[in-house]
């Protein structure tokens, strides 16, 4: 497999959802691809679309793995329907190659033992999208008021995303002089105003219906949106339609969290496995998309509701059926990524896609694995607003040009904040008098895109 010098050689099995948001992320980043899939109309499709190599067959068989260069390749990612074959397909490449393997894993049976999976078969990482959708769903119905709720620094920080409404303490206010009226230590770090996204300056002015991300410490973020004027107690219950593996993993996430769950599911077989897996929770046995149940169910005094049936289509309607009979904090959960624009006008609340979530985690460990000769980690990465912009999180493993240098003497990139600095889990929203050290995880706010090491924020 022909490799040029950045890059890596990345074999990814599985044209689906997942793998073709891979495909068009890592294909953009310079990165030389073969995919694998047993359809030949898929990778046709893809081939034709970028500058890849495609094969057509089993991607967990030995002689398919190694027509697509298996022994000189350095990473494979199996994200097939099956957990299984993705299990084996990184079984035999790590017999075969040198190379590491990351596999998309969704089965609630197998999510309990990652961690003895992964050490045992050797692999970089197992991701399970609907797990992963269902925490960032729990976190946003703990602070309602937001749109998004992304966490960094194993926690500790978090960037949350909301609108500003008409009349709200930040309408009318410049950055620099937000102190004045709100003693929590934040930072303002993109600001969405009439489609357009932007890095914002001491001097920009804030003002109703700017869609703005804000990065704090977790213990700050409550009192900073009490600041501001917003509700922060987490809803008391949720409604989720369709029982399937994301429903369970958040009805799981909410019963911890002291939130009461009703799921309404129209099959009765799983009806009766989710009563046995969630005995706390209220199961009901019928159609969700159904007006006279969902009445009859509390849909018009629920707090929280949570379309997850799998079809794009019925989760919006069912959405816009909530906003218009009460006043339910909604999130929707979206499979498909095409009219984008069409679905930012609608107002469906928080929209969550787990085929990002799922190539966010893997992008970020392939730049890492990139730039591991830099000797800077990526910790965590998320784009934001449609990945006009990205938050990143390096780890400082060894000084370079950016340490011990007071941030106001950095000569950095235009369109690019520093949010935070995480130094021994203390996390400092830092002024121009702060620096880097070694062993700090530092995040990054900026529209460039494909940073690899914490030095890409020099001019």
């Amino acid at each position: 497999m022909a490799k040029d010098v950045q890059g890596l050689g990345i074999i990814i099995v599985g044209c689906g959802k997942v793998g073709s948001t891979l495909i068009e992320q890592l294909s953009k980043e310079g990165h030389d691809i073969t995919i694998i899939d047993k359809n030949a109309q898929k990778v046709q499709e893809l081939t034709n679309l970028y500058d890849i190599m495609g094969i057509v067959g089993n991607g967990a068989s030995y002689s398919t793995q190694m027509e697509a260069g298996i022994e000189e390749t350095d990473l494979i990612i199996a994200v097939t329907e099956s957990d299984e074959l993705n299990l084996l397909c990184c079984t035999v490449a790590k017999r075969v190659g040198n190379c590491a393997a990351i596999a998309r894993v969704r089965t609630p049976d197998y999510s309990k033992e990652v961690n003895y999976l992964r050490e045992k078969l050797g692999l970089a990482m197992i991701i399970n999208p609907e797990l992963e959708a269902a925490k960032e769903m729990a976190r946003i119905l703990y602070l309602p008021t937001t749109l998004e709720v992304n966490s960094f620094a194993h926690g500790q920080a978090e960037l949350i995303k909301f609108k500003i409404p008409e009349g709200n303490v930040l309408d009318g206010v410049e950055i620099m002089s937000l102190g004045r009226s709100i003693s929590t230590k934040v930072l303002i770090c993109a600001v969405e105003r009439d489609g357009e996204v932007y890095i914002p300056s001491g001097n920009t002015k804030l003002h109703k219906d700017d869609v703005i991300s804000v990065v704090s410490s977790r213990k700050l973020v409550k009192s900073f949106l009490e600041d501001i004027g917003f509700r922060t107690k987490r809803v008391r219950d949720t409604m989720i339609i369709g029982g399937g593996k994301a429903a369970y993993y958040l009805a799981v996430q909410l019963l911890h969290m002291g939130i009461s769950v009703k799921i309404i599911e129209s099959d009765r077989e799983r009806c009766e496995e989710l009563s046995a897996l969630l005995p706390k929770a209220i199961i009901i046995n019928g159609d969700g998309t159904d007006e006279e149940l969902l009445k009859e169910e509390g849909i018009e005094e629920t707090q929280s509701f949570v379309p997850l049936t799998g079809i794009d289509e019925e989760n919006i309607m069912l959405t816009l059926y909530a906003r218009q009979v009460s006043d339910a904090k909604v999130i929707t959960k979206l499979n498909r990524i095409q009219f984008r624009d069409v679905i930012g006008q609608l107002d469906l609340g928080s929209v969550i896609y787990p085929r990002y979530i799922t190539s966010e985690a893997i992008i970020a460990y392939v730049r890492a694995k990139k730039d591991s000769k830099n000797s800077n980690n990526i910790e965590t990465l998320y784009h934001m607003f449609d990945h006009r912009v990205e938050a990143i999180e390096f780890l400082v493993e060894k000084e370079s040009e950016v340490t011990d240098i007071p941030l106001m003497d950095l000569s950095l990139k235009k369109n690019l904040l520093i949010s935070f600095i995480n130094r021994n889990g203390t996390i400092i929203i830092p002024g121009g008098n702060d620096c880097i050290k070694v062993g700090d995880t530092v995040m990054i706010v900026t529209t460039h895109t494909g940073f690899n090491g914490i030095r890409d924020i020099l001019k």
